[in-house]
């Protein structure tokens, strides 16, 4: 399976880049909220518990730039982060499985779904999968949604350090093979580990191109 490859400089660009300044900015629970649009951004999106804070710390070296628990549905808004007045990193609600009422998850759906179609200065959406368990129906839900909308995104799985090497290029080419079918998804998928740091400077290098 091909994958991406990354020069040297660029690899050492984008890691300081994400050891400079990453600020929170906001968090925002209406699209009337929004910052103005004046910076790129990019999204990470995902099911519920998939490990998207856990990556926005492990990206940018820090403990607690974004909140982690172990409660699925800890992230209720759409919460902004300046990477170095050079683009936004949006952390989104999960998606699927959260222990919050039918109408909270609703709620976030609609915001999310909202935002994803009318953001014009969205440039990727990075769909964070979880290695254990593949893309699930809520996932191609998503995917579809964004091939409709013509919003480029691309997958990420997440925690690859939980599955032994055969498992993962299952997981790996069962995707690529998914993937193929969505005209807005991009070919490559990248694994990582925010544990072993497995893929985080190739990922910081991806998020650093659309500055």
């Amino acid at each position: 399976m091909k994958t991406e490859e990354f020069t040297q400089e660029q690899l050492e660009d984008a890691r300081k880049v994400f050891s400079g300044s990453c600020d929170f900015m906001l968090g925002v629970a209406s699209l009337t909220q929004l910052p103005d649009a004046q910076l790129p951004e990019v999204a990470f999106a995902g099911r519920s518990n998939v490990g998207k804070s856990t990556l926005f710390n492990a990206l940018t070296a820090r403990k607690n730039l974004a909140r982690t628990s172990n409660t699925p549905g800890r992230t209720q808004e759409l919460n902004y982060f300046n990477l170095g007045q050079r683009l936004y990193m949006v952390d989104m609600p999960g998606y699927g499985y959260a222990k919050v009422s039918k109408e909270k998850v609703k709620a976030w759906t609609k915001l999310i779904f909202a935002y994803l179609r009318g953001r014009p200065t969205l440039r990727c959406v990075f769909i964070l999968i979880d290695s254990r368990h593949g893309l699930k129906d809520s996932d191609h839900e998503l995917m579809t949604m964004l091939d409709e909308a013509a919003v480029s995104y691309r997958i990420i799985l997440t925690k690859c350090d939980k599955v032994k090497d055969q498992e993962l290029e299952k997981v790996m080419l069962k995707t690529q093979e998914a993937v193929k079918k969505h005209p807005a998804a991009h070919p490559h998928i990248l694994a990582t580990s925010s544990i072993e740091k497995t893929g985080i400077n190739e990922l910081q290098c991806i998020i650093n191109a659309f500055a």
